[in-house]
């Protein structure tokens, strides 16, 4: 089974974007909150300041849709590359291997 490259990125890029989003503006409503959390993105990305302010949280959320999109294409992308190595070398549907009972002989 491969996986959707397109939809892994966007499932991404909103999850992680959604993230930031989320802590940023509970960070502007309580300041203490995420402090931390947004300290570390702040290291990542730069031009973004974990100060609790609007411009401050589109800048980490729009840095966090893209990171997301990206860091999601990656993983699909090498998941459906390690599938492929896999079928090629002859490991496929592992529940054909898996689930089979043991072998009977049967007497004749």
């Amino acid at each position: 089974m491969k996986l959707s490259i397109k939809a892994m990125a966007m499932t991404s890029a909103v999850v992680w974007g959604g993230a930031v989003l989320t802590v940023g503006v509970a960070n502007i409503i309580r300041p203490k909150y995420g402090k931390e959390f947004l300290r570390v993105v702040a290291s990542i990305y730069p031009g973004y300041h974990a100060r609790p302010t609007l411009g401050n949280v589109a800048i980490g959320t729009a840095y966090g849709v893209v990171d997301g999109a990206v860091g999601g294409a990656l993983c699909a992308w090498l998941y459906n590359r390690f599938v492929a190595d896999f079928q090629a070398a002859g490991f496929s549907h592992r529940e054909k291997h898996l689930h089979r009972g043991p072998e009977v002989e049967t007497a004749s």
